[in-house]
This record gives C-alpha cells, structure tokens and sequence, in this order.
C-alpha cells in the first residue's frame, strides 16, 4: 500500500521500486547429461536407451505358460531374448513397451504358434541361460532388421519359412 508524503517514515520501511525479473531465455539441451533424442549412443554397454524399460519385465509374465517351448528351454531364458527385442522395437519408436513389442519377439523366435524345427533348434541353442546374462540377450537382439522391428506382430508369424532374414542371422 502506497503511503502518503506527509508521514514521517524511516528510509527502511519506504515503499522500494518492484523488483524486475529478467525475461527468460529459451532453454537448449546443451549440458552433457542432458537427453537429446536424436543422439542415440549405441556399443558394448550401453544397451537399449528407452522410458520404463522395466515394465517389459511385468508384460512378459504375462505370457508365462503361453508360449510353445521346447524339451529342456527354460521360460525365464526365452523371455530376456524376447525383451531385448521388445526393447529395441519400443525405443524405435520412442516410447514405452507394450504387450504387442512381447508378441512381435516371441512370434519371431517362434514361440506362439508352429516354428520350424530349425529356428527352435537356433532358439534353443542361444536362448540358453540369458536370464542370468543380461549382455549376451542384447547381443541377441542387435543383429535383428530394423525392418523387422517395424512389423506388425500378426505379420511376422507368416513370414517364419524366412526367419533367419527377420532374426538377422547368417
């Protein structure tokens, strides 16, 4: 409240001029730990960049006791293989995983529906202990096309008499 000329007041308790906020500048992600979304890392040790990886974890649960497995192959082990995939494939598209990324990645080491017998072989002889070696199931998922990833899961289950094209080996 503004006071008037004819009182006494201390040069302390004087009404002081508003105090001006300089205008912001725009913000730039320019600090080195700053995200940019265009400058993906990729090598040994730097995996998948993408939001709320773990909730791959949970949806692949969800697939537990559906998948076809064969003699000896353990669930957890087909699953690291499947959600390093299913990474990939929800980092491609910037965003978080979903049950769908799952479906493509066990459709494409063919654990939904009848897989030839030499991609289950393949399977069998890669997937083997993943679960507790974290680096070897994205060395797993590194050599799969982009264009692969780009599928949709219905698609890749007809495409199966190719499958080492979809996986990306030899």
């Amino acid at each position: 409240m503004t006071q008037p000329k004819f009182v006494p007041t201390l040069p302390q308790d004087q009404v002081r001029d508003a105090y001006q906020l300089e205008q912001p500048r725009p913000w730039l992600a320019d600090r080195p730990a700053d995200f940019r979304a265009d400058a993906r890392r990729s090598g040994p040790g730097f995996g998948t960049q993408g939001p709320d990886q773990g909730y791959a974890l949970r949806l692949a649960r969800r697939f537990e006791g559906k998948l076809e497995l064969a003699e000896g192959e353990s669930f957890d082990d087909v699953s690291a293989a499947g959600v390093a995939v299913a990474l990939r494939r929800a980092a491609l598209f910037g965003r978080a995983p979903v049950s769908a990324d799952l479906e493509l990645a066990f459709s494409l080491f063919g654990c939904r529906s009848g897989a030839p017998a030499d991609l289950v072989e393949w399977r069998t002889a890669h997937s083997r202990g993943l679960s507790h070696h974290p680096a070897e199931a994205h060395q797993l998922a590194s050599p799969v096309p982009e264009s692969t990833l780009r599928l949709r899961p219905d698609d890749v289950g007809g495409r199966l008499s190719s499958w080492r094209a979809l996986v990306g080996v030899g």
